[in-house]
């Protein structure tokens, strides 16, 4: 019913019990998300949040209250708000507006319609004239996309403004154009038939192999269903047909007060808030209330179907689904208990599966085990296996031996004790953190609340039901819950898609799915729990060095073996602490005639330690907040993560060991192995992917170090090829790490003094690599390079790329950057605004920090084939007006304030700070560039711009790409 309110997304407490597995795992229990605390514990009144009703939140069923900081409110037209005071990150603010009305509201002739009047909303209202309402935020400091944005779903439609500033005047502005776009809108004509062209764009670029799979798969699932017949995209006929009057025929329908939650974060007075929202949208008059079709029916009878589906670029896959009625669950006390043992049960299924994953020739490629609700119309219990080629079958098999195996013999007491550990430590972890919260954390949970999901109270609270009920957590409990929740896959719908048919059809799937029910199966291995064996690492190196940096109060330290550790104590977040090592080498060690040296480097923590497994480790460290990673990038290898100040220790010691004693394991690559033949076969399925493997190709002269190589070339790598590259690196090259955020900084250098100040003595510099670096440049190769794609033969994309410089010019540099910003905003004023030819223009300014002189300087838009010739006509304009005069200074201010405001919250969040602190010593400069940036971006002028462009982006200097269908267009 939309009276009031639209039903809410997939019911409350659907835990999706999802257990897909990744190449990459997490280690330990930072990345657990448990369910909501188990337990009802009544808040006292003094500490409930203002104005909380929850008959105004379909919550009246709810044992649980909302933690005190809330403020909820509704007006008399119906429209409900959430406030909520806040300062992380520092004076900035969030407000977001939701709409009731999604894709399942059309009607058969509006379908795409929700996401039209979603574009339209950027165009023109009341107040606003069509094309001001970006600027307006751009003048502000608010970047279209980053910070301005919206989404479109089945059942509601979003708009988002992030404010770089929490000051009143800014806040006005977002209430005002929120209002505009809610009742405001002036829809003409002529705008939507320049719009049309932007959102069937849209469309255009989203059909892929992937969506058109999507469809089909729904079709299948849900043959009655609404939600197939409603996509938000809509169809190419609808959308082309669509008048301002349909358009604005929907918006007034389904755009109600009542239908309405705003939501506001950020450091401002929740009073003031409320004032000026009841100031902006008293006046809105409620109109007549609809009701919402279900997303439905789904029929629990709908059994034995099956469905081949085949494309080229997909991987091999078998699903088995059964359907079943919704049952709607009130958040009590016992639905919550109900879903600690679930999700509990679904993740020792998950570890099982994972476990086999990680072996050498595992036996699927990924796999989901799931049930959850559809909407509010049925329940869902779906089996999924992906494969290498033709292994579907034992794919098949391995997967559903695990899934009856838990169902037939349960859990073992360890492994309960492994998940109770991960959900104890992050719910831990929650409560320790709970004073700094971000404002996007507490925008998800109001509107969490606004679509009558969980209610999120205080965490602290929430470990301490947990804890109240961790007792009742047995196998027992776990396995009969399981059973009561998901449904038997006896008979299930079969869908398979890949390259290829499966040998026998329809026909030969089913009797395998019959067949790996019947086989037989054993109860689950006991399994020993090892100890950590990597807390010595030889006597802690001295401190040879403390001093403090000039700017910014780094505090850099060296020690005896060579290692250089940076500190940044914080405030930021409570109990959290980044970490980032950096060693010597990178992408610096591969050559032309080894330039798959390093291919595998970001696999080495798949491969274990010398002493562990991969997945030894993860029951070794559960319970702890620590993983371990390892990246390669330009000129050294990088680890990072992020802990807290309780595993800081173990954290380190983990990294020093994944430094000093990696594994090698070669069942780390097994399913990077089997995912080579699908990565080869997508490469050139759509424009986009194309286009990138042209482009380093050519830009390269062919240069193997940037060029893909044979499918041969990566088959024929493995972990021992590896170690010979990166071992001398590991052991010798120079390392700096660098710690950002909320620890003891004496202990932290005892810490990094045992593990990393423990190794044997290496090298104290980072190399220089001059040879490599005065190794590459861009080609000399100029004008139109065609390339094929085998996507739709109505998608192209048009790339244009000058040679420009590399980065060590700091001026340069950032004029580079902000002419970038402003062609881009000319780009799109053109193509999108005007021509209505693109979703999505893009520019880029890119200037290599390694390569000397390497920068480039690109332009492009994904377009409809036939208006190539018109959107390289429009580049040439806005190219041609760059190096004609100076840009006018309305359109570099638009340009420049969301960079200067993103320069002045850079350091508000630990993330920002590690750009800085991560190579303080090794690196010193970045720290000077960064503090000198903002005045430099200040002192730009439009005649800058304007040398700029006459140096750099000369028409005839430009390498073209043209990236066409394989196939012949189709005459129209």
């Amino acid at each position: 019913m939309k009276a009031g309110m639209k039903s809410s997304l997939p019911a409350r407490l659907a835990l999706s019990l999802c257990l897909s597995i990744a190449l990459a795992q997490p280690l330990a229990a930072q990345d657990a998300q448990p369910p909501a605390a188990t337990d009802a514990r009544h808040t006292p009144s003094a500490a409930l949040p203002h104005g909380w009703n929850p008959a105004d939140w379909d919550q009246q069923d709810s044992e649980f209250t909302p933690e005190a900081g809330w403020h909820f409110g509704k007006l008399d037209n119906g429209l409900r708000y959430i406030i909520r005071r806040n300062n992380r990150p520092e004076n900035t603010a969030l407000v977001r507006m939701e709409i009731a009305a999604g894709s399942i509201d059309e009607r058969d002739g509006e379908r795409g319609f929700a996401h039209f009047v979603e574009h339209m909303a950027f165009n023109g209202s009341a107040q606003v004239p069509e094309g001001e309402m970006v600027k307006l935020l751009e003048r502000q400091g608010l970047a279209f996309g980053p910070d301005t944005n919206a989404s479109t779903g089945f059942e509601r439609t979003l708009y988002m403004l992030n404010l770089p500033r929490a000051d009143d005047g800014l806040l006005d502005t977002a209430l005002m154009l929120m209002r505009e776009t809610a009742s405001e809108l002036t829809i003409s004509q002529d705008a939507v038939n320049r719009e049309r062209g932007v959102v069937l764009s849209e469309r255009r670029v989203r059909n892929t192999y992937g969506l058109k799979n999507t469809i089909d798969g729904l079709e299948f699932a849900y043959p009655d269903a609404l939600v197939p017949k409603r996509l938000p995209i809509g169809t190419a006929e609808t959308l082309g047909n669509a008048t301002a009057a349909g358009l604005r025929g929907f918006w007034q329908r389904e755009y109600t007060p009542s239908d309405t939650v705003l939501v506001v974060v950020g450091d401002f007075d929740p009073a003031m808030v409320e004032e000026k929202i009841r100031a902006r949208f008293a006046s809105w008059a409620q109109g007549p209330q609809t009701i919402q079709p279900d997303a439905g029916p789904i029929d629990p009878s709908y059994r034995g179907q099956t469905d081949i589906y085949l494309d080229p670029a997909l991987t091999e896959n078998v699903s088995l689904m059964r359907h079943g009625a919704y049952t709607d669950t009130p958040d009590t006390l016992a639905q919550r208990r109900k879903a600690l043992l679930r999700y509990v049960g679904s993740n020792i299924v998950g570890r099982r599966l994972n476990r086999l994953q990680r072996s050498e020739n595992p036996p699927f490629r990924g796999v989901n085990i799931a049930t959850s609700d559809f909407f509010e119309d049925g329940k869902v219990t779906e089996l999924s296996v992906s494969a290498e080629e033709g292994g579907w079958q034992r794919a098949l098999e391995a997967a559903v031996d695990e899934y009856r195996r838990a169902m037939t013999f349960g859990f073992t007491e360890a492994e309960i004790a492994e998940q109770m550990s991960n959900v104890r430590s992050a719910l831990q972890n929650a409560a320790a953190n709970s004073a700094t919260r971000s404002n996007q954390t507490f925008a998800a949970q109001a509107l969490a609340i606004a679509n009558g999901k969980e209610i999120a109270d205080n965490p602290a609270d929430q470990l301490a039901r947990f804890e109240d009920a961790a007792g009742s957590v047995t196998p027992a409990a776990v396995l009969a819950e399981m059973r009561d929740y998901f449904l038997d896959l006896d008979d299930p719908l079969i869908r398979f898609t890949g390259k290829t048919a499966p040998e026998g059809g329809a026909e030969a799937l089913r009797s395998a799915v019959v067949a790996a029910f019947a086989r037989e199966i054993s109860p689950p291995d006991e399994t020993a729990t090892a100890e950590f064996a990597y807390t010595e690492f030889g006597p802690a190196s001295a401190v040879v060095s403390d001093t403090q940096s000039s700017q910014l109060d780094i505090r850099q330290i060296r020690y005896a073996n060579g290692v250089r550790l940076n500190l940044k104590r914080t405030d930021l977040e409570d109990d959290r602490v980044n970490i980032r090592v950096a060693i010597d080498g990178g992408e610096m060690l591969a050559s032309r005639d080894n330039p798959l040296a390093v291919e595998l480097g970001g696999l080495l923590s798949s491969g274990g330690l010398g002493q562990h497994s991969r997945d030894e480790l993860q029951t070794i460290l559960a319970g702890r907040s620590v993983a371990a990673s390892f990246g390669v990038g330009t000129e050294t290898f990088d680890s990072a993560a992020a802990t807290t100040r309780r595993d800081l220790e173990l954290q380190l010691q983990l990294l020093a060991a994944l430094v000093s004693d990696p594994g090698y394991r070669a069942e780390g690559l097994g399913s990077w192995r089997q995912g080579l033949d699908d990565f080869f076969a997508r490469l050139d399925k759509t424009p986009a992917a194309a286009f990138r493997e042209a482009m380093r190709t050519t830009i390269s002269d062919n240069d193997p170090r940037f060029t893909r190589q044979p499918i041969d070339a990566y088959r024929a790598l493995d972990f021992t090829k590896l170690k010979s590259a990166i071992a001398d690196r590991l052991q010798n090259g120079a390392v700096e790490i660098a710690l950002v955020g909320d620890f003891d900084e004496a202990e932290a250098i005892r810490m990094v003094g045992a593990t990393f100040g423990a190794l044997p003595p290496r090298e104290s510099d980072f190399a220089p690599y001059e040879a490599q670096r005065a190794s590459f440049t861009m080609t000399q190769k100029r004008g139109v390079q065609i390339v094929r794609h085998k996507g739709e033969s109505d998608q192209s994309q048009l790339q244009l790329v000058w040679p420009t410089t590399d980065d060590s010019d700091w001026d340069t540099s950032s004029r580079l950057s902000l002419l970038a910003r402003v062609a881009r905003l000319m780009l799109t004023e053109k193509m999108r605004e005007e021509l209505g030819q693109t979703y999505s223009p893009t520019v880029s300014s890119d200037q290599s920090s390694t390569y000397r002189g390497f920068g480039t300087f690109m332009m492009g838009a994904a377009v409809d084939v036939a208006q190539l010739d018109a959107a390289r006509a429009a580049m040439a304009q806005v190219v041609d007006e760059l190096r004609a005069g100076p840009p006018d200074a309305d359109l570099i201010q638009r340009a420049r304030q969301p960079l200067l405001e993103s320069l002045d919250n850079r350091l508000k969040s630990n993330g920002g700070w590690m750009a800085l602190v991560g190579r303080a010593q090794s690196e010193a400069d970045d720290i000077e560039r960064f503090v000198t940036a903002k005045a430099r971006y200040e002192a730009m002028t439009g005649e800058d711009l304007h040398q700029l462009a006459q140096q750099y982006l000369a028409p005839g200097d430009a390498v073209e790409f043209r990236v066409l269908p394989e196939a012949p267009v189709k005459p129209q």
